[in-house]
């Protein structure tokens, strides 16, 4: 058996890879054997979920934070390889390396697959239904990992590219870290939707995962997307995390795609 002992800050294989820089950490009596490069990913990934390095904000170099946990630049070369490959972290060549954000125009429709079949530029604007504040669905509670009737915000919009209604979005928040989102800030609001909950919620979507079927459109989805009912759609559940795989957004869409296919890339 090891013996546990207090250490400082520099990476090892203890359990506590994601413990902030200065603090105490023991070794575990059965210690993980990570390697290197994945705790200093770690200690950058906690640093972002504090939001010490804030969406869009340049952060430390990698010679920078070589030092700074007391690694070689190598080492912080492949961490942040493994942050940019998903996402959390930008590249910019000549400038250094970024807080990924939904601002960025190559980012705002990241978790949106509907691809045009032609090569037409799409304009995209979203019709605001409703918002408003209900008691959570078993279901919708299970997906956000809350309580059955505990409070979350509704939204129900159409999303049209080129002035043509496609989408219908229903989604569920959870009202403790958005019961300050209105209707009205909504409506007003014309950028991506994930980059408003980034900037004025402190929830970044970092990663989605997705259901789809096809179904036919009821009478209300007919009306809203301007076709015929029992038109083809394609039902898209999807479920939203942040930091911590934690669960922030259940979004179901029902897409028309007589003029769009659902993109899909597989590595």
């Amino acid at each position: 058996m090891v013996k546990s002992r207090p250490m400082s800050m520099s990476p090892t294989d203890s359990d506590n890879n994601d413990a902030p820089v200065g603090a105490e950490i023991s070794v575990s009596a059965a210690p993980t054997f990570s390697p290197l490069y994945q705790q200093i990913k770690a200690l950058i990934t906690r640093r972002l979920e504090l939001g010490e390095w804030k969406p869009g904000e340049l952060i430390p170099s990698e010679v920078e934070l070589g030092v700074m946990f007391k690694v070689s630049q190598g080492t912080v070369r492949k961490a942040i390889d493994e942050l940019a490959a998903e996402n959390l972290v930008v590249r910019r060549q000549g400038k250094g390396t970024f807080v990924a954000t939904h601002h960025e125009t190559h980012s705002q429709f990241r978790f949106l697959r509907l691809v045009p079949d032609g090569d037409a530029a799409q304009r995209a604007d979203n019709r605001l239904i409703d918002l408003k504040r209900i008691r959570a669905s078993a279901e919708v509670a299970r997906q956000l990992d809350l309580k059955a009737g505990d409070a979350v915000i509704y939204i129900k919009r159409v999303k049209s590219f080129n002035n043509v209604p496609t989408i219908v979005e229903e989604i569920w928040l959870p009202g403790m870290i958005f019961k300050a989102l209105t209707a009205e800030r909504l409506a007003e609001y014309k950028g991506p939707l994930y980059g408003l909950f980034e900037t004025e919620f402190g929830a970044r979507m970092i990663r989605a995962s997705e259901r789809i079927r096809a179904v036919l459109a009821d009478a209300e989805m007919a009306e809203l997307l301007k076709v015929a009912e029992a038109s083809p759609l394609l039902c898209v559940d999807r479920l939203s995390y942040t930091y911590g795989d934690r669960p922030v957004e259940a979004r179901r869409g029902h897409y028309l795609t007589e003029h769009y296919h659902y993109q899909s890339e597989l590595n």
